[in-house]
């Protein structure tokens, strides 16, 4: 008995499906070297619940700001023979879009773009998309083909195909798709998304995907389909049941710091989000964070701190499930070229959503996650 077990968990080991993510320069910074980021801060500002609100959302404006700080990518192909993209895995949105020659967008001149004509397995059809992120929207129509995501060959996968990108600001984005990995609930136009068409098909040996994301400046970085790997975490995994599917949502039982609860008190939502770089969470609680931690609001509206002060700072602990994830200050204070900002963000949310924050990656920096479907549940543990 004890040799069948060791060979299942051989065979599953064999089956998982690691995707490399490579860590790269952030819009932000991009927007910064070319001298465009006060301007661009200026003209859109910001609010990162706009992602999960879309009815927030001024679809004039300008897309995606929420990947502003994202730093994680990965390939994939699409067609067949496949056209590689370097898209971010967003667990925060369902859609899968990049692209296509038919965008006469500035932000695509510079991106590769989906060629449908040469692919020999491409499917049209007269369905249009728009997919909200940040203050605006992808417009563009749907298709089908073979997606390849790491060994797997994902056929007849329904994707956008993007036809307008408004916004010379994504010009300089680093990524030029995004592959969502939430429920299908919340996918645009009913699309099917990626992990499901892959279960759908018996693809992957489980129905959960994992993510551990390096806090290395290059490698390292890895999203898992059909399993995970207890190498890349140490203990035990801790399950956590979901709130609502849809998003990753679950509850957090309190935010403290110094053994004091400083924010969600009285318990919170929160959804566990690789498409957001940033801890988010409401305005008072994040002013009174910033308060504590010495962070004070520069012209660009970020949240400066002394470089000197991150090994006296306290960790943020959050509770959740009963299990306590501490945030240490060097993984909320963010550091780049001798410049210190502080890694948490507020939101401005509807005043029916109550209390909610987004743990982005420098959350799931610290932690490695399982996101299972099957169970509808997250397993979090410390990344090793």
């Amino acid at each position: 008995m004890k040799w069948l077990v060791l060979l299942a968990l051989v065979a599953l080991s064999e089956c998982l499906v690691k995707v490399p993510l490579r860590r790269g320069k952030t819009l932000r910074q991009n927007l910064k070297e070319h001298g465009l980021l006060a301007d661009y801060l200026k003209k859109h500002p910001y609010n990162p619940a706009t992602k999960y609100f879309p009815t927030l959302a001024q679809v004039s404006s300008q897309p995606l700001e929420n990947y502003m700080d994202i730093e994680y990518f990965g390939t994939i192909g699409i067609g067949t023979p496949p056209q590689s993209f370097n898209v971010l895995f967003d667990t925060g949105s369902s859609n899968l879009w990049v692209p296509s020659v038919y965008c006469s967008s500035s932000a695509c001149s510079n991106h590769n773009r989906f060629n449908p004509q040469q692919s020999s397995t491409f499917q049209s059809t007269s369905t249009s998309v728009a997919v909200t992120y940040g203050t605006g929207s992808m417009t563009g129509v749907l298709g089908y083909d073979t997606v390849q995501v790491g060994g797997i060959a994902d056929t007849n996968q329904i994707f956008g195909l993007s036809e307008t990108e408004p916004g010379s600001f994504l010009y300089y984005s680093p990524f030029d798709g995004i592959l969502g990995l939430a429920y299908p609930n919340i996918a645009a136009s009913g699309a099917t998304p990626v992990f499901d068409n892959m279960w759908n098909q018996g693809l992957v040996p489980q129905d959960l995907f994992s993510v551990y994301l390096s806090s290395d400046d290059q490698s390292g970085s890895v999203v898992m389909f059909g399993g995970f790997d207890s190498s890349y975490y140490t203990g035990s995994l801790n399950w956590v049941p979901l709130s609502a599917e849809g998003y990753w949502q679950i509850t957090v039982d309190s935010i403290s710091m110094n053994g004091q609860v400083i924010a969600c008190s009285s318990s919170c939502q929160a959804i566990v989000d690789t498409g957001t770089s940033l801890l988010v969470g409401p305005p008072t609680p994040i002013a009174n964070i910033q308060y504590y931690i010495g962070a004070s609001e520069d012209s660009n509206g970020q949240y400066v701190i002394n470089c000197n002060a991150i090994s006296s700072m306290p960790d943020i602990i959050f509770s959740i499930n009963g299990i306590q994830y501490p945030v240490p200050a060097s993984a909320y204070v963010r550091q780049n070229q001798g410049a210190c900002t502080s890694g948490f963000q507020n939101m401005d949310l509807p005043t029916s959503s109550g209390e909610l924050w987004i743990l982005g990656d420098i959350f799931i920096r610290q932690y490695f996650v399982v996101f299972d479907r099957g169970n509808n549940q997250v397993g979090m543990a410390p990344v090793a």
